[in-house]
């Protein structure tokens, strides 16, 4: 069974940092993309990032496009999300997830493709 554990949200000041990781089960970081996404109360569920397990490329989403960058340590099974210069529209809870297909050889963007979901993190950003 995989398990994803999201870890490092919390309270920080706009224009702050926080760097957030999730931690998978042994050697799953190694064989499936893995993203990020974010849910803010009454609104759906957001992609935010996500990388491939093969070529470690990226794909973000528009609003968090030259402040968020996504990586891995498949030696370590995790994958963090480095988030800089942050907004009070930032806030939500933050979630690590994996893709369905072993291996997709394309960064797929909507949640429908991820199997694997974390517990959650919050992240508040204060203004």
């Amino acid at each position: 069974q995989v398990q994803l554990v999201e870890a490092g949200g919390g309270l920080v000041q706009a224009g702050g940092s926080l760097r957030l990781s999730c931690a998978a089960s042994a050697r799953f970081l190694s064989r499936y993309n893995m993203g990020w996404f974010r849910q803010a109360p009454g609104k759906e569920r957001e992609f935010v990032a996500v990388i491939s397990c093969s070529d470690s490329s990226t794909c973000y989403g528009d609003s968090v496009k030259g402040r968020f960058t996504i990586s891995r340590d498949n030696a370590q099974n995790t994958v963090y999300l480095q988030m800089n210069s942050l907004k009070p529209e930032d806030t939500a809870v933050y979630y690590c997830a994996a893709d369905l297909t072993l291996r997709r050889p394309i960064l797929v963007t909507a949640r429908g493709y991820y199997g694997y979901w974390g517990q959650g993190t919050q992240v508040t950003v204060s203004s």
